[in-house]
């Protein structure tokens, strides 16, 4: 299978948070793992805001941790712009186009991604 990390699945993944689900924890293990170039946004946007505290080298250490880069095409950002608007947060907005577009499912806490009917593990 193929999964995209939402922002604070990577986080929790990184540091072993307990919050992190049993099912997200086995796909992260077993499938191939996207990072969007929207959570590298929003971490960095958060870390300068300082609401943030991560380690230099983010984008290295994910892709040590073997999270293949997805970036922000002209399709995702149609996509993202067309969605309903269950959800105001424009980088999860951005990750729910990704996964649609992409076939991709969704490793997310995120119980607002139910809106949208994008395949998601919690």
């Amino acid at each position: 299978m193929k999964y995209l990390l939402d922002t604070h699945v990577l986080l929790w993944a990184l540091a072993d948070d307990p919050r992190l689900s049993a099912a997200q924890a086995r796909a992260i293990g077993d499938g191939t793992l996207y990072l969007s170039s929207a959570s590298l946004w929003e971490i960095g946007i958060k870390r300068a805001l300082g609401k943030l505290q991560v380690p230099d080298g983010l984008a290295d250490v994910a892709l040590q941790s073997g999270c293949r880069p997805l970036p922000i095409s002209w399709a995702h950002a149609e996509r993202a712009a067309a969605l309903p608007p269950h959800h105001a947060d424009p980088f999860d907005r951005m990750l729910i186009a990704q996964a649609q577009a992409e076939g991709l499912v969704l490793l997310s806490a995120d119980r607002k991604f139910d809106a949208y009917g994008v395949a998601l593990i919690g």
